[in-house]
């Protein structure tokens, strides 16, 4: 009989390996994702250099089995958005599409917090338009606008998910009073944060999403700045035969069952090698030389 567990036939595929997680709302996705920021220009600016190898990783990552596509309308901007509906327009029923909004970009490498409600109104409907939906299936306010009252935000959020324009809620860049703040009015599936084993200030927020069920998306998996901790990382991807990357995305499953690493690449080979982490399974002395 044919394996359908994960939206396929055949053997199950190599993102599998990293388990199941279930949103809140019941959606179950894997829990190796793909972040589509890097399948554009330099400084995250204008289109890929090689615009046919965008489309194929993007391809590619769902051939491997991963369901969960983060992107965002500052990701170009807009370009990571067209890539995704021209590689996977209309999207296999298993395939989750989450994007963000609240930054502007007036230049590479250039990003601004714009999160006024009429702005991220604005934002949604492009990018609806860009990914070919009716309805996105997590939309993230991208970070919070000092300028704008976080409730103020977030409730324009909650506002496009009554009218249908979006299913899930999600947040960015937050600490836990804006988790908290932010739950008080909306139904909240997702924090995306930078995390990774060598730059754990987020581990408040991660507990908090522990606690409530709420998938935590790891943003920065495979930069850590820590000389000490990228060569323990090191040693440890020499004695499993792996690449740094894969025990960096390793650690993450490890840390904790709510995070959903979201690498990003614009490389079919480096797709690959990432997607692969999910297979591998540090020891009890590998993660405490990670430090837990």
């Amino acid at each position: 009989m044919a394996d359908t567990r994960h939206g396929t036939t055949g053997a199950m595929k190599p993102a599998a390996a990293a388990g199941r997680f279930s949103l809140r709302g019941g959606r179950e996705i894997n829990r190796m994702g793909f972040g589509a920021m890097r399948i554009t220009g330099p400084g995250i600016w204008g289109p890929p250099a090689d615009r046919a190898e965008a489309v194929r990783v993007l391809r590619l990552a769902v051939e491997l089995g991963v369901e969960l596509i983060d992107t965002a309308d500052s990701y170009g901007p807009d370009v990571s958005e067209e890539l995704i509906a021209e590689a996977l327009h209309p999207y296999p029923p298993n395939v989750l599409i989450a994007t963000k909004g609240g930054l502007t970009r007036p230049g590479p490498g250039d990003w601004r917090r714009s999160a006024r409600p009429e702005h991220l109104r604005a934002a949604c409907e492009g990018s609806l338009k860009r990914l070919r939906l009716e309805c996105i299936d997590l939309y993230q306010l991208h970070a919070p606008d000092p300028r704008v009252p976080y409730e103020e935000s977030v409730g324009a959020l909650v506002e496009l998910q009554a009218a249908g324009k979006i299913r899930h809620i999600g947040i960015s860049n937050v600490n836990t009073s804006e988790l908290h703040r932010a739950q008080q009015i909306a139904a909240i599936v997702s924090v995306q944060n930078r995390y990774n084993f060598a730059e754990r200030s987020s581990d408040d927020v991660l507990r908090e999403c522990e606690r409530d069920g709420i998938a935590f998306l790891p943003w920065g998996p495979l930069s850590p700045h820590d000389g000490g901790a990228l060569r323990r990382a090191e040693r440890i991807a020499r004695r499993h035969g792996a690449h740094l990357g894969q025990v960096a995305l390793a650690w993450l499953l490890a840390r904790s069952t709510v995070i959903l690493p979201i690498p990003g690449t614009s490389s079919s080979a480096h797709l690959r090698e990432n997607v692969e982490a999910a297979a591998l399974r540090l020891s009890a002395p590998d993660l405490d030389e990670l430090g837990g």
